[in-house]
């Protein structure tokens, strides 16, 4: 995981340009942000303020969908007040947003050559950025792309696409870190890095299932980040050294990704 320069940070009010509804609950939101464009890197976050009002008080963590010249795109899935209200904003609106926070995904590695991206759910948001920035390295990606039923499968932007749903609907029947291993087999011999996105009880899963084959794993954590720079405290982690210690880190500084290796899933 690549550190990034917390002095590239800014507060800008953004202008909604589009607002695709991909389902009856999950949109892509376009944004011209021409400085976060130019700035933002495959892995990072931002905060968006989703009213002048106090409901709901804190901003709401999004990670980047895709950066298109001078505008950038995130997922929005309707769980509560504040992504409701970006759900339904119409072109014009207009956003204050932080960015970019957080650290990056390893994509400028030299040890591996072959990317498997596994995404569960609205954890498929970042991939298509990953991807892309993959593919200009000269990486060889494949895609594991999960969710609960054929209507929320979302695929926009990946190549090389294996799908599981949980009842079946659409491809493997099963979760996604289950699909994953039945394909490995595939990949003996290849120098593989494995990128995760999606809720935490499934990357716990794909987190032992890499620790266990002994492949190199990071994953990009969910969890309620109020302020995305430290302040409100809201997103704990606990992380494990080389040494065994385990200590506890807020989740908007240390990460939002994290080797396999080091996260303890246990009060996540």
């Amino acid at each position: 995981m690549a550190s990034y320069s917390s002095s590239l940070v800014r507060d800008e009010c953004l202008e909604v340009v589009d607002n695709q509804h991909l389902t009856s609950s999950i949109s892509i939101l376009s944004l011209h942000a021409p400085y976060f464009a130019s700035v933002l890197r495959a892995g990072q976050f931002l905060e968006i303020r989703t009213s002048d009002s106090f409901i709901p008080l804190l901003r709401r963590p999004f990670s980047i969908h895709r950066v298109v010249g001078e505008y950038i795109e995130i997922m929005v899935k309707v769980f509560g007040i504040g992504s409701r209200q970006l759900y339904h904003a119409r072109k014009g609106d207009r956003f204050q947003t932080l960015a970019p926070l957080g650290n990056t995904f390893s994509y400028e590695r030299d040890d591996f050559d072959v990317a498997l991206l596994v995404s569960g759910g609205i954890g498929v948001a970042p991939m298509p950025m990953l991807e892309e920035a993959l593919r200009a390295r000269g990486k060889v990606v494949y895609n594991f792309v999960g969710a609960r039923t054929a209507e929320e499968v979302i695929t926009r932007y990946l190549s090389n696409v294996f799908v599981a749903t949980d009842d079946g609907s659409l491809g493997y029947k099963g979760n996604v870190v289950a699909l994953l291993s039945e394909h490995l087999e595939q990949f003996r011999g290849a120098r593989i890095r494995v990128f995760g996105c999606g809720s935490n009880r499934m990357l716990d899963a794909l987190c032992k299932l890499c620790n266990a084959r002994h492949l190199d794993c990071e994953v990009s954590l969910e969890s309620m980040m109020g302020c995305g720079i430290g302040i409100c405290y809201g997103c704990p982690i606990r992380v494990r050294n080389a040494n065994g210690h385990v200590r506890t880190e807020l989740l908007c500084q240390y990460g939002s990704v994290v080797d396999a290796r080091t996260i303890v899933f246990d009060d996540i």
